[in-house]
């Protein structure tokens, strides 16, 4: 049995999370509420929120943990043409531009359009209420694409000092995703944060780049992590 969260009852500890022999293997808690406050402590923790429509509210320590070190960001040739593509166009005719932060909820909403195969995403109206909550006390940011005026891909995740989690990612046009992404992975490194959580291990995270880490190893660093100061501002920066 796991715990149903009430009130402001704070979440078990990580160490609690039901394991393969219990089936759901990281699943920790239910219930609770998606408000910042609690969003936020479940982060600093590393737990995270997602369930499906219809469900009550899940939350997960997940073991292992998949991460992307923002020095390893793996960047085919096709995207690095498209990136140096974009340097380009951003520094003539601006038809391409890579804004942090101008359309949050935006991106939110376009994470949780239903996807080409026809499924819809975990990302409920009150996800984005809670995380837009987030944003506006500046610890959840967006990474967009832009194309002719048009917000065409982009990223966004949860940042508490130099951690950073990362949420759920939408393209319409190809490689809009990845180029948000890489930019996002840029800004990062530069600002001193090692390591991006992705939670869970999929192949597309694999092939940009992410590995799965021991839950130990990753507390260990977000334990660190989150203690040092905040990121206050948030620009893009030139990849090349």
């Amino acid at each position: 049995m796991i715990p149903w969260l009430e009130g402001e009852m704070p979440f078990p500890n990580i160490s609690e999370a039901l394991t393969d022999a219990d089936g759901a293997p990281g699943l920790l808690a239910a219930g609770g509420d998606l408000s910042p406050q609690r969003l936020l402590q479940a982060y600093r923790q590393g737990i995270f929120p997602w369930f499906s429509e219809g469900q009550p509210i899940l939350w997960w320590s997940t073991d292992p943990r998949m991460v992307l070190h923002t020095d390893r960001l793996v960047i085919s040739a096709s995207l690095k043409k498209t990136l140096r593509k974009i340097h380009k166009s951003a520094g003539s005719d601006g038809r391409w531009q890579i804004r942090f932060d101008t359309a949050f909820e935006q991106v939110m909403r376009a994470c949780a359009a239903p996807r080409r195969d026809g499924t819809g995403t975990w990302i409920s109206k009150d996800i984005i209420d809670g995380y837009c909550g987030l944003h506006r006390m500046g610890h959840a940011h967006s990474s967009e694409c832009w194309l002719d005026g048009e917000l065409v891909g982009g990223a966004y995740g949860v940042s508490i000092g130099r951690m950073f989690y990362g949420e759920s990612m939408f393209a319409r046009v190809t490689d809009a995703s990845k180029i948000a992404l890489a930019y996002l992975v840029y800004f990062l490194n530069r600002n001193g944060v090692e390591l991006i959580d992705c939670q869970q291990e999929t192949s597309h995270l694999a092939s940009l780049g992410a590995t799965p880490i021991s839950r130990e190893e990753f507390i260990r660093h977000l334990r660190e992590s989150v203690t040092q100061p905040h990121i206050e501002v948030w620009q893009p920066i030139d990849i090349f």
